[in-house]
């Protein structure tokens, strides 16, 4: 059946004047201004009327239409990594999915969180665990957003209840960067030499093998921030993961690259996490398709031996598990004393299968609470 709108552009208008117009239809019926116009038999509308009744069907028609909601509602923290991190997830989800391929069908919303918001004190002098999953972790909980995209090495190693996480992207690169303006590596920097870090772990291994150098605990902001503190001269050097300036597209910052054996990385370093509520399925369906299975396990293995060691802001641990070139699983760990006098090492190899890592994990964790002894942590 015609519109009214092609009905009446149909008509042949004889004057621009007031006069009545004939319009001829079968079969339906309008109104506007409270009153119904039959189309069923011929009726005489003056222009004014005519394009009131065209108004009034446009506005009905605007009035059906329902706003888009998105599909899948990505939360994230705001900082450019995060974003850049959340940016990937959805891209990967157009890639896999048809239907989060058309405009809105995914939203990326973002959320402030409490390590967002305090950057005057050291992480590990407000609060430790979850300064920069809480608020996100809410949000999901709370049926704000569908999905959650965290940094892993952000993540505590118990989830809150009604939220999984089934999904690790695949890993990038877990070394850590050294960057400078006037060393070519830690090694070059003179005795005296500030380096800026936020980071117990790399504080402590720096400590350890270059004592001679300084440690500001404190050096905070996102990377853009801590890149500006550097070129200002506040420090002489600092580290940040390798992984954050790739994803970032700011490689050309980094002055030289540190070994895994210089520099053993923060456990689940480079990966990203992706989580869900737990009843969810179609979040979980869309989310299996993303996990990198080698990259799951591996981080698996890594939380398995901080949680052991019930690690938290205030505790220097690295970890490190990574597929050798027999297929097997390699995992290295440390511990060391906030002031770096004291590190302590281990590693295993077994099985690359999950619960073979998740034993690993946890032996080392043991090994190592029991060779460092009570009060180790606070030395």
């Amino acid at each position: 059946m015609e519109t009214l709108t092609s009905l009446c552009a149909s008509q042949t208008l004889v004057s621009h004047t007031a006069r009545p117009m004939p319009i001829f239809a079968a079969g339906s019926s309008v109104s506007a201004n409270g009153y119904a116009y039959s189309l069923n038999s011929r009726a005489f509308l003056t222009r004014k009327q005519r394009m009131s009744i065209i108004k009034a069907s446009v506005a009905v028609e605007q009035q059906t239409e329902k706003p888009k909601v998105a599909l899948v509602r990505i939360g994230t923290r705001g900082s450019p990594l995060a974003l850049a991190q959340a940016h990937e997830t959805r891209e990967k989800l157009m890639a896999a999915h048809s239907e989060l391929a058309e405009e809105g069908a995914i939203e990326i919303v973002i959320i402030k969180t409490t390590g967002d918001k305090i950057l005057s004190q050291p992480l590990a002098d407000i609060g430790g665990k979850g300064l920069f999953t809480k608020e996100i972790d809410e949000a999901l909980i709370n049926g704000d957003i569908d999905i959650a995209v965290h940094s892993m090495k952000d993540v505590p190693t118990y989830l809150p209840e009604q939220t999984i996480l089934p999904c690790n992207m695949e890993r990038e690169d877990v070394r850590d960067a050294f960057i400078s303006l006037n060393a070519s590596s830690l090694a070059d920097l003179a005795a005296g030499s500030i380096i800026g870090t936020a980071s117990l772990r790399r504080k402590s291994q720096i400590l350890h093998r270059y004592p001679s150098l300084k440690v500001v605990e404190n050096f905070r902001g996102n990377v853009q921030t801590r890149l500006r503190k550097l070129n200002e001269g506040v420090v002489h050097a600092t580290l940040l993961a390798l992984a954050g300036l790739r994803r970032l597209n700011m490689t050309e910052n980094v002055t030289a690259t540190l070994s895994i054996e210089d520099m053993l990385p923060a456990v689940a370093q480079g990966a990203i996490g992706i989580a869900c509520r737990t009843n969810d399925d179609k979040m979980a369906e869309y989310l299996a398709s993303l996990n990198h299975e080698e990259t799951r396990l591996a981080v698996t293995c890594e939380r398995a031996f901080l949680e052991t060691l019930d690690g938290s802001c205030r505790t220097p641990i690295a970890g490190y598990a990574s597929r050798d070139e027999n297929g097997d699983c390699l995992f290295k760990g440390l511990v060391a004393s906030p002031d770096g006098t004291r590190v302590l090492e281990t590693s295993r190899k077994g099985r690359y299968a999950l619960d073979d890592m998740i034993l690993m994990g946890k032996d080392a964790g043991k090994e190592l609470l029991s060779r460092a002894g009570p009060g180790f942590f606070n030395s």
